[in-house]
């Protein structure tokens, strides 16, 4: 029998005296949490934000758990120094981890304990903290929040503010939310964001909420604006026409100064409770995923005859590319209701013309391009390698836009019913980069997510790039995404993990992607799921 899941868990993370691995600054802690699967294996669940130049972080982002009560689920926290762009971590200076069981945080509410480093000794007087709460709260709050005449901070230019916000648990104040900085701006207009009830307010609408306003300084050492304290019951009275202000107080300044009146004003025009939908809501109220499969036939792939080329199919039938598309087709026809997929090949030159094409169907029939399951998907390729010759360049955006034409038709719905997958398995290297960043840019408004997977070991850092994880993607002209939709699986780190692992990384952003747009254009479930 299935383990069941009992519930979900949100934990918060912070550090103290981490190991310092910068020269002439202090280091930029990540926290990755790796889980452990059946087979003994680690893989890595998900990762909060870089703190720059921080030896006491303070998490914003959070991690959530399903919490099995019959299974043991061991954790690993890993604190990393983050120097550079990489997704991976290996180049990155380790500051120390912990492991243990989801139980032992669950069941300590709050666990502070030494951080070792691989040999197991202490990594200097460093400490982690993890608490835990269950989530029995879905609803979240959406905030669109402005500031005047805010107080100076910089010798040069202007301050650049950003909001903490806090939740009042029993052990004191609580991070819940940070927001973006507004450069050199003292009546800045923060985008809107969105903080779940459960981080905030544990649901209770007239429990204390702190707001801290700061000055970002590069170097870590953020100046206090000002603070105040309200309720969400005193914030959701906020609307456009007459917003809810709050005086920034710093009482520092108060002491010292006469007739001091404030630091700013801090004015709330939103703050709506709204219901949040989960993926699974979404699936099970009837949406349906549509996947759609591109494979690189591109000459940097090597010619399919010769053993080195990432085509070649092996006396035992296989190759990396069969692997990816067995490995991911199989995770995600799960949610494919007709099963029935798409697929089409870029990069080659193609019968009968010998023209190069960056869309044409595996199977040759442009009216009607679905292949039966992830066995169709293998069989069209295995019929199509022979017939075409590897060619170039790797022109991703025509493929996008393809996809792209069918969200923009779907863009027609007025519940959730139809969101697009697109599946790129490719070697990793890009020609028309800019084009590509411009179609995902574009993508990124419509129901559609855009999953690459890289094979074979060349340089992937172009494909980093176009998985927005450390800032938005600008288009070409500036023009930013909306959201972030693209999520880059280096499939060789998997060769040797557990299925689950793969399907686990391709899969993790993807739950994410299609809640926050249906979110984000207010759109319900075809049918109000029914919890089993």
């Amino acid at each position: 029998m299935a383990a069941q899941c009992v519930t979900k868990v949100e934990l918060t993370v912070s550090c103290e005296n981490l190991l310092d691995k910068d020269i002439g600054s202090k280091s930029d802690p990540l926290c990755v949490l790796l889980m452990n699967s059946s087979e003994s294996k680690w893989y890595e669940l998900a990762r909060t934000e870089k703190v720059q130049n921080c030896l006491n972080p303070k998490f914003a982002k959070k991690f959530v758990i399903d919490y099995y009560f019959e299974v043991v689920q061991k954790l690993r926290f890993g604190i990393y120094d983050i120097d550079n762009k990489t997704v991976d971590l290996s180049d990155d200076d380790f500051l120390g981890e912990l492991e243990c069981t989801l139980g032992q945080v669950v069941s300590s509410r709050k666990l502070t304990r030494p951080l070792v480093l691989k040999n197991k000794s202490p990594a200097g007087r460093g400490t982690i903290t993890i608490s835990a709460e269950e989530i029995k709260d879905s609803r979240v709050a959406n905030f669109e929040v402005e500031a005047r005449k805010l107080d100076n901070k910089d010798f040069f230019g202007k301050s650049d503010p950003y909001l903490e916000f806090f939740k009042l648990t029993e052990t004191g104040w609580q991070l819940a939310h940070r927001t973006e900085v507004v450069k050199n701006n003292l009546n800045p207009t923060w985008r809107p964001f969105r903080i779940p009830l459960q981080s905030l307010c544990g649901g209770d609408m007239d429990k204390s909420v702190k707001v801290e306003c700061y000055d970002y300084d590069n170097d870590g050492s953020h100046d206090l604006i000002g603070t105040f304290e309200t309720t969400l019951t005193h914030l959701q009275e906020a609307s456009r026409t007459s917003p809810a202000e709050f005086e920034c107080i710093n009482s520092k300044k108060k002491q010292k100064k006469k007739g001091y009146k404030n630091s700013g004003v801090v004015s709330v025009k939103l703050c709506q409770v709204v219901k949040e939908y989960t993926f699974l809501d979404y699936i099970m109220g009837g949406c349906q995923l549509n996947f759609t499969v591109a494979v690189d036939f591109t000459g940097s792939n090597g010619d399919p005859r010769s053993p080195d080329s990432l085509h070649y199919i092996s006396p035992q039938g296989v190759n990396e590319y069969l692997n990816a598309i067995w490995s991911v087709g199989t995770v995600v026809q799960d949610y494919d209701s007709d099963k029935m997929f798409p697929a089409f090949g870029f990069g080659a030159q193609i019968p009968p013309t010998w023209k190069v094409s960056h869309e044409f169907p595996l199977n040759f029939n442009p009216a009607n391009p679905f292949c039966a399951g992830v066995a169709g998907v293998v069989e069209a390729y295995r019929m199509c390698l022979p017939q075409v010759k590897l060619y170039g360049p790797t022109n991703f955006s025509p493929i996008i836009n393809h996809v792209a034409s069918f969200a923009n038709q779907a863009l027609q719905q007025t519940t959730a019913s139809q969101y697009f997958v697109l599946l790129i398995i490719t070697d990793g290297v890009i020609t028309d980069m800019d084009e590509t960043r411009n179609a995902i840019v574009n993508a990124s408004q419509l129901p559609m997510s855009i999953i690459i997977v890289g094979v074979g070991g060349a340089d992937f850092s172009a494909m980093e790039f176009l998985d927005g994880d450390d800032g938005r993607l600008r288009s070409q002209t500036g023009k930013t995404a909306m959201r972030d939709i693209v999520q880059f699986v280096p499939f060789r780190q998997f060769q040797n993990a557990p299925s689950q692992a793969l399907a686990q990384s391709v899969l993790a952003e993807l739950p994410q992607q299609v809640a926050s747009f249906f979110s984000l254009f207010k759109l319900k479930p075809p049918q109000e799921p029914v919890p089993p």
